[in-house]
């Protein structure tokens, strides 16, 4: 196998066992720990631990240990978080979201950047396009990762099922469900009885011991990338005040400051996905039961389409492939104002949910790469602002969640979608104007950047 596939692999798999845990736990949050808002306070100290890291954490953390290390000693984070979950409290479950916040940016700024790395050096080797590489790369990435879903789904649901005891909806509360649901989540949308405590235990083992396999994956198999070590000797790690300068220097570029809308429109439909329509649609009409079933269907046409998305983008070019996405989410945000949800509608719950992931598999491989061509010379800064920038968007739906009705979060996700692709369409049509299409070799930009670092 050629090595740069393999490695690859290696991050897909490691990603793969550690959203299994970690996805499925996230879900649970609200619902497992209840009392007080335990579990949104955690959810909203998590994203906040992230705002706080993808300002600085990912240059200093990357360029100290390396790409492979990085994403090792991040995942820790993760598996504590499910530790944590043992023993759910105040006392436990605030560090442990807030260490697995901090440890998110590096990761992903780490993968980001290996991914790239990887996809433009073997595009040397073979004569490539540099572009069509990272998509394949990137394609084949959230074919593996996004397909956690289904598994972390699948467990939740088969080990959590086992409860018996489920009520029939009432059609007073069907009246407020969907589009007019504005209970804002402050009171139970279906009564079923609560897992009983083993059951908790069993499933929090299983997430556990996964998280522990990507850590040990990761470790033993990912291979250093060639360009970049971990710095050794009389060499030091960037100071965390010159990369948080470096970060927020790099939106000099006009171009970031645009796309950054891209990875925020990311952030809140994702929230949107598993807070609103979970509970205002699927929970409330059909029953807290059918939530996992239901996400398996997302998670698995996210997959699929993430992959396919990688290839096409060869033939189509990237634009064909975000104007794809943004119609599959307008449609669907246009037909949820509109839908009254009923449980005799089951497949309709299951059609939303492989619409959203048809696009969210757009946001998940394309924002990924476009960073990674337009950023190359810059790449762990642009990575660390794209994830700031998504937790941002996470962030504001978590806050705004008990606070407005669910049609006015849809009419929200519509205003940022169309502001966010006009933004990406003024970068499209700036990287026309360029000779070679290529803006990592525009001499302008790199003497932004020089300009940036003289400052320091």
């Amino acid at each position: 196998m050629e090595r740069g596939l393999k490695n690859v692999l290696v991050v897909s798999l490691g990603f793969l066992l550690l959203f299994t845990a970690y996805g499925g736990l996230q879900n649970l949050q609200s619902s497992l720990h209840s009392e007080a808002g335990l579990g949104v306070a955690t959810l909203g100290t998590l994203y906040g631990g992230v705002l706080l890291s993808s300002l600085c954490l990912p240059p200093v953390l990357i360029q100290s240990l390396g790409c492979k290390w990085t994403i090792a000693v991040s995942m820790c984070g993760y598996v504590a978080f499910s530790l944590g979950n043992f023993y759910a409290s105040w006392y436990t479950l605030m560090p442990t979201s807030i260490l697995l916040g901090l440890g998110a940016a590096p990761l992903w700024s780490a993968q980001g950047s290996y991914l790239t790395s990887l996809g433009h050096a073997h595009a040397d080797k073979t004569g490539r396009l540099s572009k069509d590489v990272v998509n394949q790369y990137f394609g084949l990435f959230f074919l593996i990762f996004q397909s956690s879903g289904v598994w972390g789904n699948l467990i939740s649901s088969l080990v959590l099922g086992q409860t018996p005891t489920r009520e029939l909806v009432p059609e007073e509360q069907l009246a407020s469900c969907g589009a007019r649901d504005c209970l804002m989540a402050t009171t139970s949308t279906n009564s079923t009885q609560p897992p009983s405590q083993g059951l908790i235990y069993t499933l929090l083992g299983i997430y556990t011991g996964s998280g522990v396999l990507a850590v040990l994956l990761i470790a033993v198999f990912l291979e250093p990338i060639d360009n970049e070590q971990p710095k050794k000797g009389g060499e030091k790690a960037p100071a965390v005040w010159s990369t948080l300068l470096s970060t927020i220097g790099l939106f000099r570029d006009r171009r970031l400051c645009l796309l950054s809308l891209l990875p925020l429109y990311s952030g809140l439909q994702q929230g949107f996905l598993s807070g609103e329509y979970t509970r205002s649609y699927i929970t409330c009409a059909l029953g807290i039961h059918f939530v996992g079933y239901v996400m398996i269907c997302f998670s698995a046409t996210d997959a699929l389409c993430s992959m396919l998305y990688g290839k096409a983008s060869q033939f189509t070019g990237r634009v064909a492939i975000y104007a794809l996405g943004a119609i599959a989410h307008v449609s669907c945000i246009l037909a949820l104002l509109l839908w009254s949800p009923h449980p005799s509608q089951r497949a309709l719950f299951f059609v939303f949910a492989a619409l959203w992931g048809l696009a969210d598999a757009v946001w998940q491989t394309q924002n990924s790469a476009l960073y990674g061509v337009l950023f190359e010379k810059h790449k762990e800064a642009a990575f660390a602002s794209y994830r700031l920038c998504e937790a941002l968007g996470f962030v504001i739906a978590f806050g705004y969640s008990t606070a407005l009705c669910v049609s006015v979060k849809l009419y929200v996700l519509l205003g940022v979608l169309a502001v966010s692709m006009v933004a990406y369409g003024t970068v499209e049509h700036l990287e026309a104007r360029l000779p070679d299409g290529m803006p990592a070799a525009r001499p302008t930009a790199h003497t932004e950047q020089r300009e940036v670092q003289t400052a320091m």
